[in-house]
C-alpha cells in the first residue's frame, strides 16, 4: 500500500485547450450570476442553486459526531426558507456569505486558514462566491485525503487477510506453488554463507582501483530468518529477466520491483558520476550546493537514455560534466583542470558505462547495503550513517528505501507464515534459536 497516496488538485494549463474552455465556461457562468443579482428586481435563481451546493459541501465536511453543527447548517441554509426569502426580495447574499466564511474557518484544515482569511477581504458578492467555491473545492480534497489516511490501516489489514486466504486456496489446489519461493530463499541463505569479494574504498584522489577478486571479507555472519529474508528481497533487485522461476509470493509485486530496480540503477549511475566529479572539483567547488544541484539535474537528464545506448550516454555526460566543472572553477577564480586531469576525468566518467567499473561497482554495493539496513533497521536510522559517496543522493535514497521497505513489509505481513516454515528447513534449529534469543 502506498502510504503517501493522496488526491491532488488538477490544474489545467491556461494555454491548453482544456484550460481555455474551462476558463471561458466559468467566466460565462459568473458573469451570468452578476447580471442576475444586478437586475431590478434581483434574480436569485442561480444564487439559490449555488447556496444549495455550498450547503451540501459543508455538510460533507462534517464528521459523524458533529451533529450540532449539522443542525445549525441545515437551519441557516434551509433551501425552502431561502427560496421564500428570494421570492420576497429579502435574500441577503452578503450576510449568507459571511456565515459561510465563518463556517469554513471552523471546518478547514490549518493549511487553508490563509485562503479563507483572504476571502474576507473580497467585497464583490459574485467574486466572493467564486472564491468560496474554489476554497471549498480544496477543503473537499483535504477531507478525501483525511478519509483515505484514516482508512488505510483497515484497508491494509483487510488486504493482508484477503491475499493470504486467496493464496492458501491456490496452494491447496497446487501443493507445488511454493517451489520457486523455496528456491529463492535457499539461494539467499547460500549467498549469506559465501564470502563476498571486496572492493577497496575509493579515495578522494583521481586514482581509483579495485582489489583482486580473490580478496574477500572475513567470515560471514550467522544465519537468521531476518537476514535470509532481507537478502532474498535484495536479490529480487538483481533478478535476471530470463529467469522464470520468480517466487510465487511476489508475482503481484514484480512490476513494482522492476520499477525499483530501474530507480536503483539510475541512482547508481548518478552517484557514480557525482563521486568521480567530486574528486576533480575540489572541496570548495563541490561544497557549493548550487553547483552540486546543477550537476545532479544535468546528470539525471543525460542518463535517461543510458539503458538503450550506455556508451553514447556516458560520452555526453563526460563532456557536459567536464565543461561544467571547468566553467565553474573559472567563475569562482579557482585553478582550472590540467589537460591530463581533464582527460582522466572524461575517461573515468566514460568507464561508468561498463558494469565492471570499480566506481560503479562500489556505489552499487553501498546502495544495496543501505537498502539492506533499511529492511533491518528502518529508513530513518539507515540515513544517519550513509556510506561514502551516497550523501549527495540522500533524498533520492530515502524515497527508494521507503518504497522498498513498504513493499517488502506488506509482503512479509501476507506471506510471513509460509516464509517461517521454509526458513525452518534452511536454518539449523540451534542457530535459529540463538538468533531469536539475541533479537529478543
Amino acid at each position: 500500500m502506498n502510504h503517501d497516496f493522496h488526491v491532488k488538485e488538477k490544474v489545467s494549463s491556461p494555454s491548453s485547450l482544456e484550460g481555455k474552455v474551462k476558463e471561458t465556461m466559468h467566466n460565462a457562468f459568473w458573469d451570468h450570476l452578476k447580471e442576475q443579482l444586478s437586475a431590478t428586481p434581483p434574480d436569485f435563481s442561480c444564487a439559490l442553486e449555488l447556496l444549495k451546493e455550498i450547503k451540501e459541501i459543508l455538510l460533507s465536511l462534517l464528521l459523524p459526531r458533529q451533529s450540532r453543527l449539522r443542525g445549525e447548517i441545515e437551519e441557516a441554509l434551509d433551501t425552502e426558507l431561502l427560496k421564500r426569502k428570494a421570492e420576497h426580495g429579502a435574500l441577503n447574499v452578503s450576510l449568507l456569505s459571511k456565515y459561510i466564511l465563518d463556517m469554513m474557518t471552523l471546518l478547514c484544515a490549518p493549511i487553508r486558514d490563509e485562503a479563507v482569511q483572504n476571502l474576507e477581504n473580497i467585497t464583490d458578492p459574485v467574486q466572493l462566491l467564486r472564491g468560496i467555491f474554489q476554497v471549498l473545492g480544496l477543503m473537499k480534497m483535504d477531507m478525501v485525503n483525511y478519509t483515505i489516511q484514516s482508512l488505510q490501516p483497515h484497508l491494509q489489514e483487510h488486504s493482508i487477510q484477503h491475499e493470504r486466504a486467496t493464496f492458501q486456496e491456490l496452494l491447496n489446489k497446487q501443493p507445488s506453488l511454493l517451489d520457486h519461493t523455496t528456491k529463492w530463499l535457499t539461494q539467499a541463505a547460500v549467498d549469506l554463507t559465501m564470502p563476498l569479494p571486496i572492493c577497496l574504498d575509493i579515495s578522494d584522489s583521481t586514482t581509483m582501483a579495485c582489489s583482486s577478486p580473490n580478496e574477500t571479507v572475513s567470515s560471514p555472519e550467522p544465519l537468521s530468518p531476518t537476514m535470509v529474508l532481507s537478502q532474498g528481497f535484495l536479490n529480487l533487485l538483481l533478478w535476471d529477466p530470463e529467469n522464470e522461476e520468480f517466487p510465487e509470493t511476489l508475482l503481484m509485486d514484480r512490476t513494482r520491483l522492476r520499477e525499483l530496480e530501474s530507480q536503483l540503477h539510475q541512482l547508481t549511475l548518478l552517484a557514480s558520476v557525482l563521486l568521480v566529479a567530486s574528486s576533480f572539483s575540489g572541496s570548495v567547488l563541490f561544497g557549493s550546493p548550487q553547483f552540486v544541484d546543477k550537476l545532479k539535474r544535468m546528470t539525471k537528464d543525460l542518463i535517461e537514455e543510458f539503458d538503450s545506448r550506455p556508451e553514447e550516454a556516458m560520452q555526453t555526460v563526460s563532456e557536459q560534466v567536464s565543461q561544467e566543472i571547468h566553467q565553474s572553477l573559472k567563475n569562482m577564480g579557482l585553478a582550472a583542470l590540467s589537460s591530463d586531469n581533464t582527460a582522466s576525468l572524461i575517461g573515468q566518467l566514460q568507464n561508468i558505462a561498463k558494469k565492471e567499473d570499480c566506481v560503479r561497482s562500489v556505489i552499487d554495493q553501498r546502495i544495496h547495503l543501505f537498502l539492506k539496513c533499511c529492511l533491518v533497521l528502518g529508513v530513518q536510522r539507515s540515513l544517519l550513517d550513509l556510506p561514502g559517496g551516497l550523501t549527495v543522493i540522500e533524498a533520492e535514497l530515502a524515497e527508494l528505501g521507503q518504497k522498498f521497505v513498504s513493499l517488502t513489509h506488506h509482503n512479509q505481513k501476507v506471506f510471513g507464515p509460509y516464509y517461517t516454515e521454509i526458513l525452518k528447513t534452511l536454518i539449523p534449529p540451534a542457530q535459529a534459536l540463538e538468533n531469536e534469543v539475541e533479537s529478543l
